[in-house]
């Protein structure tokens, strides 16, 4: 004799447990007709009778009574299983929270080295600024500019300083008198802030966009000099690119890896991995 499905023998075991084709199709959020139709196609499949059907009430046979005490026994057991499985990949999962243009520019292009290094921890990446919201976001890490205040009961790993400087396209010429500065909505004073720290006064044409990450890619395309930091373009400068031919210059803020809890287990490798890679990018500064 073949197995019974699956579905049937669950439908069975709610039945059973409710006492009603009814409450149990509410809880399996069907129709009691088709509770009643997969507990009949299991009584034909099995060859017994497994409920009684009086006056509209339904009662477990005795061998109906024996089946629904297997199965709960079966039922209660996988249930244990699949949420020992999920809680075993939940915990090697690694929710990071990181802002847009470092996670597009720089991070994301080196994860492929952490999943080499450690395949058992999957990172999933979150793409936000900001203050955290962890409870709906799921993150368990934020990497994050200290351009916010953050609550004191988080735990934090400073990562490194932040570098900025311009940037354009090896196209483009910086003394080119129609050239064409780009700003962006997110951190407005970033040209501001380098020209007081560097010395530099570049009096051009200024042009704004939303984010980081199109303000360098609008550099890529040589449509203006680019303020951004070296870690956004690290990449497009060894790869000729971009030039920075006024290098970068230290600003006032810096880059912080956050958490709810310590720094252990996953979230640790995760912090010496990234702690690691970032000083590994920031030997090409200057």
């Amino acid at each position: 004799m073949s197995l019974p499905s699956l579905k049937a023998l669950h439908y069975f075991t709610v039945a059973a447990k409710t006492g009603s084709f009814v409450q149990a199709g509410e809880s399996l959020h069907v129709t009691h007709g088709a509770v009643s139709r997969q507990i009949a196609l299991l009584e034909n499949q099995l060859g017994i009778q497994l409920f009684e059907r009086r006056n509209r009430a339904v009662f477990l046979t005795e061998q109906g009574q024996q089946l629904a005490q297997t199965c709960h026994s079966v039922f209660s057991q996988l249930e244990k299983q699949l949420e020992q499985l999920t809680a075993e990949q939940q915990a090697q999962s690694l929710v990071v929270s990181c802002e847009p243009t470092i996670a597009m520019k720089w991070l994301i292009p080196r994860l492929g080295d952490f999943k080499e290094k450690y395949p058992q921890i999957n990172v999933q990446l979150v793409a936000s600024g900001g203050p955290i919201d962890w409870r709906q976001s799921g993150a368990m890490l934020a990497l994050r500019r200290n351009d916010f205040q953050w609550p004191t009961h988080l735990y934090q790993h400073k990562l490194c300083d932040e570098y900025m400087g311009p940037v354009s396209s090896p196209k483009l010429s910086m003394t080119a008198p129609d050239t064409i500065l780009l700003d962006t909505a997110t951190r407005p004073n970033a040209w501001a802030e380098w020209q007081q720290l560097s010395g530099q006064h570049l009096k051009f044409e200024h042009k704004s966009y939303e984010h980081f990450y199109l303000s360098v890619q609008a550099a890529v395309a040589a449509l203006g000099v680019a303020m951004a930091s070296f870690l956004m373009v690290q990449d497009e400068l060894a790869n000729s690119q971009l030039d920075a031919p006024y290098g970068f210059a230290k600003d006032n803020s810096a880059y912080y890896l956050l958490s709810e809890q310590s720094f252990c287990g996953n979230r640790a490798i995760f912090c010496q991995w990234l702690s690691e890679q970032i000083n590994l990018s920031l030997k090409g500064v200057g």
